[in-house]
């Protein structure tokens, strides 16, 4: 999937809640260069689009959150996807299968060469 997307077959849509989930480790690590790295993959990367929050997305979070008892940042997670009309979420967590609002595509599905 990352390569069709550094290849320009699709575009990549990531968040706030993206950026913040992928810097942890790095900033755990105390890693300059990895949190650089990610920020700019993340938020300037080819072929992605970053989508800030804003209160439409915070409402639709709240709806999806009582409606799937999902946790907040993943509510916002799904909320920002319908959002910005993604035609799938992928992810690593198959608890989000049970969202019949978009397409859920795990990273377990691919196979491996």
């Amino acid at each position: 999937m990352f390569d069709r997307v550094d290849a320009g077959m699709c575009v990549a849509m990531t968040s706030p809640i993206t950026l913040a989930e992928c810097l942890v480790y790095p900033y755990r690590l105390n890693h300059a260069e990895g949190i650089r790295a990610f920020a700019d993959l993340i938020v300037r990367g080819t072929h992605t689009t970053f989508q800030t929050l804003n209160d439409e997305i915070a409402h639709h979070a709240a709806e999806l959150r009582a409606r799937y008892n999902l946790a907040l940042a993943d509510a916002f997670q799904i909320a920002t996807a319908l959002y910005a009309q993604c035609d799938a979420f992928l992810t690593n967590d198959t608890t989000f299968k049970r969202i019949t609002e978009l397409d859920v595509i795990v990273l377990d599905d691919f196979e491996t060469n």
